[in-house]
């Protein structure tokens, strides 16, 4: 079998990529660390506020004219830039 061959690298590759199961147990694990050590509501402000977060990252730092806009609309245009 040679080094490079290319079904070595893919299986190489699929060991690397972090599976379904292991991306689940972390999140419940943090959603229950911060359940205990925060409380009910408590956790569900972090929660709401991550889940804000996350679709602003995900819907304006992706594509940057439109990261542009936004700023635009929250400030006066040209004022940091």
């Amino acid at each position: 079998m040679h080094r490079n061959d290319p079904q070595r690298r893919q299986t190489r590759e699929e060991r690397e990529r972090l599976s379904p199961g292991l991306i689940g147990f972390l999140v419940g694990l943090a959603v229950a660390l911060l359940w205990v050590l925060f409380g009910f509501w408590r956790l569900l402000f972090i929660l709401a506020l991550s889940a804000i977060g996350y679709y602003i990252g995900v819907r304006y730092f992706r594509d940057r004219d439109a990261f542009k806009k936004l700023i635009d609309k929250i400030f006066p245009p040209g004022m940091f830039r």
